[in-house]
């Protein structure tokens, strides 16, 4: 019988981490969690690693508490911390569940000690694309897609040809605000965005499907995964969220993956890689109408797509603009500091006063993300 996997969850407290505990309790002969990060939620991260005696643990900064960790368990402090959870020697796999552009140090930290790297943060590549896959291939690391839609494209390539592929359809559900009028959008509060209809997520990315910018980044965290030009990756609204993408090869056949919509089908196949198991939740139901519609995007309803897909043509630092004002301005809205349509407002002005420049060093890209998002909340003190 084999050993289970030693893996480390980074951004343990989260929607995504929740999900990957679970698949953790269903497989604890197959997984074993050795450490563990959180940004704030310190009781909840000693739950954690009082539950599966993990032994280390991390947080953003020291608990202003005492707080109970397990006996034994060491506390990592920091960015030095959370680098060191992620390349830590016994681990053999690394989950990357942090929020945002947070989560590009500690997946480079992962990907030069040559782990294998479930990556449920599409911002690391959206921000840092061709330094993370030049470092990849430069140290032997693997990286799995654990977002569903990604994850559905891992799938469907298995035991392909690598020159068989000619594109790719991510799958959306257009979110709440799908069917409402253009003319309604200027109304829609927070409770109303953070309402998705088929997914349970935190509450930033619950935004960014209210505006469809999460289907932005990842078209653009797409083309860094599986090496596609910008007019080969496509977006299709599929209101039930059961297929999660669909592959195109070149003789014009297509694949799709279908899974209900939950997040533990993609992330227990990206830990279970190359293996299949019993899931957390039930399949589908076939003995049941399904519906499998499609219909393209509306871009006039949803520029914060429109706008993605731009920065995914540019290329260059402008994905870079694309998510630091994003992320900004979702901020904001969270704190009901803006309306929702001045979301895709600061998103625009954000790429339109900032010059697209090539991808330079991981230092400049950290640079250049701090002045966009000092531009952004310029932007949002204008319209506050």
């Amino acid at each position: 019988m084999s050993q289970p996997k030693k893996f480390v969850l980074l951004g343990a407290t989260g929607s995504i981490g929740e999900n990957t505990l679970r698949v953790l309790r269903k497989h604890p002969d197959k997984l074993k969690l050795i450490g563990i990060s959180a940004k704030k939620q310190v009781n909840k991260l000693a739950e954690i690693a009082h539950e599966f005696s993990v032994p280390f643990v991390c947080l953003e900064s020291p608990p202003s508490s005492e707080i109970s960790f397990a006996k034994g368990t060491e506390l990592l402090v920091g960015q030095e911390g959370i680098e060191a959870l992620a390349s830590l020697s016994e681990a053999e796999v690394v989950v990357v569940a942090v929020v945002g552009a947070a989560g590009l140090l500690p997946t480079l930290a992962a990907v030069k000690a040559g782990k294998k790297i479930v990556l449920a943060n599409k911002e690391a590549l959206v921000v840092g694309g061709e330094l993370v896959t030049e470092a990849a291939t430069r140290y032997g690391a693997t990286i799995i897609p654990a977002d569903s839609e990604h994850n559905a494209v891992f799938q469907c390539i298995q035991g392909q040809s690598g020159n068989s592929l000619d594109s790719i359809v991510l799958t959306a559900s257009g979110g709440p605000f799908r069917d409402l009028p253009i003319e309604d959008f200027k109304k829609v509060t927070l409770e109303q965005a953070l309402n998705h209809p088929n997914w349970s997520m935190g509450k930033k990315i619950t935004i960014d499907s209210a505006t469809m910018a999460n289907k932005g980044l990842e078209l653009i965290e797409a083309r860094w995964l599986f090496d596609l030009p910008p007019e080969k990756l496509e977006v299709a609204i599929h209101p039930p969220s059961l297929v999660h993408a669909i592959v195109r090869f070149v003789d014009g056949c297509c694949l799709a993956q279908l899974s209900p919509p939950s997040m533990t089908f993609a992330l227990q196949n990206a830990l279970l890689y190359p293996q299949r198991a019993p899931g957390v939740e039930p399949s589908l139901d076939f003995s049941q109408p399904l519906d499998l519609s499609f219909s393209p995007p509306c871009y006039e309803k949803f520029p914060c797509l429109r706008f993605a897909k731009d920065a995914l043509e540019q290329g260059g630092t402008a994905p870079l603009v694309f998510n630091a004002a994003n992320e900004i301005a979702v901020e904001a809205f969270l704190r009901n500091r803006i309306g929702f349509l001045q979301i895709s407002d600061i998103i625009g002005h954000s790429l339109n006063t900032s010059s697209n420049k090539p991808t330079g060093s991981i230092a400049e890209l950290l640079d250049l993300d701090g002045q966009v998002r000092q531009l952004a909340t310029s932007r949002i003190e204008q319209l506050a």
